[in-house]
């Protein structure tokens, strides 16, 4: 039978936090590809299909009791794996990286899902285990176990950004399991050797991105052109912005991956200091929520589910607002309902619909 209670506690305020922060990125992107040679379907309107397809989506995970999900970690995991398979031996390559697979209709890109199924298995293997003290670092082989498998697949690719982001969410989650003091440095000294011995595992490309974050005006012309570019975007909106379809380095195509990468230099550009404050605000108000429901979920599983969600979204927001003004080197991370891209879209409303599941059933024991 329906529980009414379940529309009684329906969380409209994540609803409309979300729909707001769509609805600018949407309205951003007709800025920034107005002047583009449009085709059948401008990239504005992809972008509210891909919005609709995800409410939908979202609207189904909420019909099943998230806690019934714990009991299929493990297979969206594995077939999370399997389709990275598939792309490491007949995935489409574009632009010297095979990240996607071609079902005709549509491509896909598993290891934005992989975070999904990631969440998942480590909100189910954390809620299971009991460890009052923190874990120390002998504790943490079976969940390293599962982060190394989709991690090498998806360096493969090579998408550092997407394996920088599924360690970062699953880090956070055990940062919010409880660690050790010495476990703690254990992983910070671990992420220090990893980063100097992988400096030679790395792509020529990313080497290249590195060097440019370092010094971009060694190459404005070349690798360092794009962060250039962006930093004037932003810069130049001053506080009060130039004005909807008047940033020249978007409406005159100076800026690169303005629909994607940089959707956030553009809306800079255009709405200016007070427009970003707003935007950081909403971003802002959506982390906070998604910790107010996890702290008031029912059970340890809707916990760190909520955890690793609001994780997702606070990583994506920090690493694509830093790359976007050179804090970070640029490594292909969208800022999550705001820039362009379809893969991302459904995957970022999945995770609404997970953080909604666990708000409206909180009630339940």
């Amino acid at each position: 039978m329906f529980d009414r209670r379940l529309v009684y506690h329906f969380d409209w305020v994540l609803l409309l936090t979300v729909l707001l922060l769509a609805g600018v990125g949407i309205v951003n992107l007709y800025s920034a590809t107005t002047n583009w040679p449009q085709g059948a379907t401008p990239i504005y309107l992809k972008q509210a299909i891909w919005l609709g397809s995800g409410l939908l989506i979202a609207a189904l995970v909420c019909l099943f009791d998230y806690r019934h999900l714990q009991y299929l970690a493990v297979h969206a995991y594995l077939v999370g794996i399997g389709l990275l398979v598939v792309v490491a031996f007949h995935g489409r390559a574009t632009m010297g990286a095979t990240r996607w697979i071609n079902l005709g209709f549509i491509n896909i890109q598993p290891s934005e899902a992989i975070k999904v199924a990631i969440i998942l298995l480590f909100a189910r293997l954390l809620s299971k285990i009991s460890v009052p003290q923190g874990f120390a670092i002998k504790d943490l082989w079976r969940p390293a176990f599962w982060l190394l498998v989709p991690t090498l697949l998806i360096l493969k690719q090579p998408d550092l950004g997407t394996t920088v982001m599924v360690v970062l969410i699953a880090l956070t989650m055990l940062v919010f399991a409880g660690l050790q003091r010495a476990t703690i440095i254990w992983l910070a000294i671990l992420a220090l050797v990893t980063g100097a011995l992988g400096w030679f595992g790395l792509h020529e490309y990313q080497r290249v991105r590195i060097r440019t974050f370092l010094n971009p005006e060694a190459d404005p012309l070349g690798s360092g052109y794009h962060i250039i570019q962006s930093k004037i975007a932003v810069g130049s909106g001053g506080f009060f912005g130039k004005g909807f379809l008047e940033g020249s380095q978007s409406q005159l195509s100076f800026l690169p991956e303005r629909h994607t990468d940089f959707a956030f230099s553009v809306f800079a550009e255009e709405w200016g200091f007070i427009g970003c404050l707003l935007l950081l605000l909403l971003y802002l108000f959506l982390i906070a929520w998604g910790l107010y429901i996890a702290r008031r979920a029912s059970d340890p599983f809707g916990l760190f589910l909520a955890i690793g969600v609001t994780a997702m979204f606070f990583w994506h927001i920090v690493v694509n607002l830093a790359m976007v003004i050179g804090l970070l080197p640029v490594v292909g991370v969208p800022l999550p309902l705001f820039s362009y891209g379809g893969t991302s879209m459904v995957t970022m409303m999945i995770g609404v619909g997970l953080l909604m599941n666990v708000s409206m059933r909180r009630f339940m024991f």
